[in-house]
């Protein structure tokens, strides 16, 4: 069993922001040479996502807007009650998608379908620069 361990940097343009980061996990799992196994796909911090998503214009829309309808910015949330920087709901928004995911490698490549890539989510309300870990265990 082997186990590859890479690292991306990205920079987000703050809230919202969706950026697709497929092609940098397969390039990642091609450069393991693990050919069979698991990647997984991690961020570290409380107001960045990870999930799958179709990257096409109607649904970067349609996903943020979905978002402010179940957890709306402008109610009260406790955290920014107590810490007065605007991003209770970023917290709340990463914590239900979460920070990480997990995809089959077969032959090689990510597992993935036709219309289904791997994105990342800014929740957090300003800019930031994130490092997203991708950790493939395998033979």
């Amino acid at each position: 069993m082997a186990v590859h361990t890479g690292y991306i940097e990205i920079k987000t343009k703050g809230e919202n922001h969706i950026l697709d980061i497929t092609k940098h996990v397969a390039e990642e799992v091609s450069r393991s040479g693990i050919m069979d196994g698991i990647a997984c796909v991690f961020v570290s911090g409380s107001t960045g996502a990870i999930t799958t998503l179709e990257y096409e214009p109607g649904l970067l829309k349609d996903m943020p807007d979905a978002l402010e309808r179940m957890m709306p910015k402008d109610i009260v949330y406790e955290h920014h009650l107590r810490w007065q920087d605007g991003n209770g709901h970023s917290h709340v928004r990463a914590a239900m998608i979460g920070p990480s995911l997990s995809v089959p490698v077969t032959s090689g490549n990510l597992a993935l379908g036709t219309w289904q890539q791997i994105v990342f989510i800014e929740m957090d309300v300003k800019p930031r620069h994130r490092e997203i870990m991708i950790q493939i265990v395998g033979e």
